[in-house]
């Protein structure tokens, strides 16, 4: 529904303009978890994946066709542990890929690459990314695609502009002052410590991305910047950057 929102996609075009421009793209979304790591069909024009129903046909007609990206699967596999397979799947883009993608690159002109996320532990997570910290210096953007609040059973008004629930908002604040501080031992702790557990995320796998960007970070535990905050239908979309 993002790609109806003038306000949330001027937000991720505004990113996509802070940044430089990525040589190529990695991307785990919330809506891919599958163990070992699996990647993506690196074949250049990528089919999408429709994961989701109720929806505009026109949804279902949209295309992302972008460039072949097997040497960043290459690179991606090499980084892995030699005990640890990787796979290459047919699996094209789902909608956590393709939907802000296409808002932030619509040439389609980059290299993109789906790693599924193979566990919910934060700390393996973390160290899933640390392995790939080395492709940020060769231009490659580790994206974490997910939402900082995702209780959609306890949603009552599902107006773009609903006032967010208390167990929304008070979750928000909560990672964004740890994330403030980089307070990377809390945030892995917020199924136990954050306010509005386990309304805001019923579920872990929209907050978890979060943990893979954070271990791709130069420093895990430096403070981040806040990109993008506020509220759609009542859920925290608050993006970070990470150095």
């Amino acid at each position: 529904m993002l790609l109806d929102d003038e306000l949330w996609t001027s937000q991720l075009r505004g990113i996509a303009t802070q940044i430089e421009k990525p040589k190529a793209i990695l991307i785990v979304s919330a809506h891919w978890e599958s163990a070992p790591v699996t990647l993506s069909s690196p074949i250049a024009g990528t089919p999408l994946v429709y994961d989701f129903s109720g929806f505009a046909k026109k949804f279902f007609e949209m295309t992302y066709a972008t460039p072949d990206a097997t040497n960043l699967l290459s690179l991606v596999a090499s980084m892995m542990p030699d005990h640890e397979q990787v796979f290459q799947s047919n699996r094209g883009l789902d909608h956590g890929a393709w939907v802000p993608l296409r808002v932030m690159y619509p040439d389609a002109d980059i290299p993109v690459l789906q790693m599924s996320m193979p566990t919910s532990d934060p700390g393996k997570l973390i160290e899933l990314g640390k392995r790939l910290q080395p492709l940020r210096d060769m231009g490659v953007l580790i994206i974490g695609s997910g939402f900082m609040t995702h209780g959609l059973p306890y949603l009552r008004d599902w107006s773009t502009d609903a006032v967010a629930p208390t167990w929304s908002s008070e979750f928000d604040a909560w990672a964004a002052e740890a994330l403030a501080k980089g307070d990377v031992e809390t945030l892995s702790n917020f199924k136990s410590a954050a306010p509005g557990m386990p309304y805001a995320h019923p579920t872990v796998e929209h907050f978890t991305p979060l943990f893979i960007t954070l271990g791709a970070a130069q420093k895990p535990d430096a403070p981040v910047d806040t990109l993008i905050d506020g509220y759609f239908m009542g859920l925290s979309k608050r993006s970070i950057l990470v150095a």
